[in-house]
């Protein structure tokens, strides 16, 4: 990035700082506060260890973000008795939002080499409805009680301020990570086994059930029964053919699985997976392909950092131009960051740039295709671009 691009960026990050009203978090003036710069050269500076005085004094956050026009803004998830203290030993810990981030080059389905910027995105946001699942459904949270936000860049933040979660230390949140990702449960985690003693016999027999009130047990039995139920639906021979295709099912166990889906179908809808064998290796099969499908891919060290800086809603990514957005779990389906999270102030006019590195893409609604050298484009694509480095400002 030249010097006529940064400092042009620089200029219409702070047009729209004066017009935006932004306000701070819960807390504000328990929270250390951050920022970088547009600097010369490559790299960056971050600028931290600031209090809520610091960068507001007597006025607001707004004239703050106005008068430095800042690259990047920050806050702490974790609040302090003196946020402004140089070292973190002598800040005094208090407490910290519970946080979470989904950054879509973490996900397994994307390749940052080859996965277009749009589709990462539409990716990541399927990723974190996996994550509000575990929140709303596993943990208990209501809508409420998250905060969701686009992080501007590649993915999507969750805040969680509820006064359970405040006190938690860096275990609990590890738990918390480890449970909602998923790599060290196994089928037998999941599973309830409970002792049934019946007429005639000497030793009571294990049963194993799936509980189905909620966790991962309850995504293995919905899987189980959509499968359950698709059977039920078949022919004899389709059915077969179903159950075939499940590595180690062959002819005598899929007619199993088949007969249990006919005769047992009340008792598998309750969980009981040992109506059959080969239905107790049926769930496992169904059990792995839960945990890669279901588990939420977040970046561990942000949610088990007690300190941790995270950027401000409403601020703007100094890496796409982009607004960091928070967004209402009813408009989350809908939402399209590269139209809803577009400032309006670089709308409507257009900008000279030159590219440097061409190509094609999606922004605004509409795909893009742009050749090296100089090009007019909408200001908002081309503050996009020169923010990604792939364009430079054209002098006017």
């Amino acid at each position: 990035m030249n010097k006529r691009t940064r400092e042009y960026l620089r200029g219409r990050f702070g047009d729209y700082y004066r017009r935006s009203g932004i306000d701070g978090p819960p807390a504000a003036n328990e929270r250390e506060w951050g920022h970088i710069p547009f600097t010369l050269g490559a790299g960056t500076t971050m600028v931290r260890h600031q209090s809520w005085i610091d960068i507001a004094g007597g006025g607001s956050l707004s004239d703050f973000l106005a008068r430095e026009q800042p690259r990047h803004v920050y806050f702490s998830a974790g609040r302090y008795r003196d946020p402004g203290a140089g070292r973190m030993s002598e800040k005094g810990w208090r407490a910290a939002d519970l946080v979470f981030d989904l950054d879509a080059d973490h996900l397994p389905s994307v390749d940052p080499d080859a996965t277009s910027y749009a589709d990462m995105l539409a990716a990541c946001k399927d990723a974190l409805c996996d994550l509000l699942d575990f929140l709303e459904d596993d943990f208990g949270f209501a809508a409420h009680d998250t905060e969701i936000v686009f992080s501007g860049g590649r993915g999507y933040h969750v805040h969680i301020r509820t006064d359970g979660v405040l006190d938690l230390g860096r275990d609990q949140r590890d738990e918390i990570v480890e449970y909602v990702r998923g790599p060290d449960i196994e089928f037998e985690d999941v599973v309830r086994t409970e002792s049934v003693e019946g007429i005639g016999l000497k030793n009571p027999t294990q049963k194993r059930t799936l509980p189905t009130d909620g966790g991962w047990s309850a995504r293995v039995h919905r899987q189980l029964m959509t499968l359950v139920d698709e059977v039920r639906d078949l022919s004899e021979d389709e059915a077969l053919d179903r159950l075939r295709q499940f590595p180690g099912v062959g002819e005598g166990k899929a007619s199993a699985i088949r007969r249990a889906a006919l005769d047992n179908h009340d008792e598998l809808a309750a969980g009981n997976i040992d109506v059959h064998p080969a239905v107790v290796s049926l769930a496992k099969q169904l059990f792995e392909r839960v945990l890669e499908t279901d588990a939420a891919p977040i970046d561990e060290p942000v949610t088990t950092d007690i300190n941790r800086l995270i950027r401000l809603p409403r601020s703007i990514h100094g890496g796409t131009g982009l607004v960091v957005t928070p967004i209402d779990r009813d408009d989350l389906a809908d939402f399209d960051p590269l139209v809803d999270a577009v400032p309006e102030q670089f709308r409507g006019h257009e900008v000279a740039i030159e590219v440097t590195d061409p190509g094609s893409g999606e922004f605004g609604g509409e795909a893009f295709t742009i050749q090296e050298g100089e090009s007019h484009v909408e200001e908002a694509l081309g503050v996009f671009l020169m923010a990604r480095g792939r364009a430079e400002k054209v002098a006017e």
